[in-house]
């Protein structure tokens, strides 16, 4: 199948994502996984949640954890342009008759709730609070230092279905890897804040969160946050990596939280705000799609990922797989 062309006049304007909230078993665990080894920043904390916000970013939050006996993903969510833009994008919604829930969200202003073709749980608002910059305090630094939260990365069960949902809402492709044999996509990259992708998807069980990416300054500091984790109890939760990617040219490092939600270090890709920049195809069995230097991903980077709460799971229509590392 071909990439649709790009709708560069959406209904309305999605400005970047903004933030995930995930269901964790053990707040203390979570909180000392996050905070004190990834180097997150607190802005808010009782006993039933913690907010989190990455070093550069002035809004409330970019992370949310809530206390449950099921570790699972409630939401992802994304900030519009204006408030007229958060409008629009509720009638959006209701005229593909999908459900459209104004909801109460603390540190936010009015935010909606609704759920994207495959029904991933989806949040959309315009205003959140602001804090006070502390992107040169560097006393707080610490961890792997994470600048901004990046990207998520979904799987879907149909690759080509979501790609097509998400570029009717402005969504750009930058890359994608395409099954030679049925002509269907695999993965897809797609963006709305100029870099290689605010939102992707993986071919798979689906739908499902694969991972939460964070920014951070130099591939420095996934060494160093590689050392911290092997000297303090978290070396089985390094899954894959330190490596660069083809896709992207991103350098990364995948690790695992308490509860297994999986979470990609990430730095060291490219600007993709040209809206005539032509995507760049990659073929499945191409042994540099997943990694520039050649080694390929784990069987569990494939299979494992986070179910979104309330959402059933389907088999992915593709059948084909790329290379596994054995």
């Amino acid at each position: 199948m071909s990439l649709e062309p790009f709708n560069l006049y959406p209904d309305f304007n999605i400005v970047r994502l903004s933030h995930v909230n995930f269901s964790v078993t053990d707040l203390a665990r979570s909180r000392a996984f996050y905070s004190d080894t990834l180097g997150l920043q607190i802005t808010d904390e009782d006993s039933e949640h913690i907010y989190f916000r990455a070093m550069e970013e002035r809004g409330h939050h970019c992370m949310v954890l809530t206390k449950s006996d099921v570790a699972e993903v409630r939401s992802l969510s994304f900030k519009v342009f204006s408030e007229v833009d958060l409008d629009k994008a509720a009638e959006y919604f209701r005229a593909l008759e999908h459900s459209v829930e104004w909801v109460d969200r603390p540190y936010q202003g009015r935010t909606f709730r609704t759920h994207d073709n495959a029904g991933i749980p989806l949040e959309f608002y315009f205003k959140m609070d602001r804090l006070a910059s502390i992107h040169q305090k560097y006393a707080l630094y610490h961890g792997v230092k994470p600048l901004r939260i990046d990207h998520f990365n979904c799987f879907s069960s149909d690759v080509d279905k979501s790609v097509s949902f998400y570029n009717k809402m402005g969504f750009r492709t930058t890359e994608y890897t395409e099954d030679e044999e049925s002509g269907r996509l695999w993965a897809a990259w797609m963006h709305r804040k100029g870099g290689v992708h605010d939102m992707a998807f993986t071919c798979g069980r689906g739908p499902r969160l694969h991972h939460t990416a964070f920014w951070v300054p130099t591939p420095l500091n996934i060494i160093d946050l590689l050392d911290l984790m092997a000297t303090t109890g978290y070396v089985a939760n390094i899954e894959r990596g330190p490596g660069r990617h083809g896709i992207s040219n991103a350098f990364f490092l995948y690790v695992l939280d308490p509860d297994g939600h999986r979470i990609e270090i990430y730095c060291s890709d490219y600007q993709t705000v040209d809206p005539d920049n032509e995507p760049i195809r990659w073929n499945l069995k191409d042994p540099q799609r997943q990694t520039l230097w050649g080694a390929p991903a784990p069987r569990s980077w494939f299979e494992h990922g986070s179910l979104f709460s309330g959402v059933s799971v389907e088999e992915p229509v593709v059948t084909a797989s790329p290379i596994i590392a054995p």
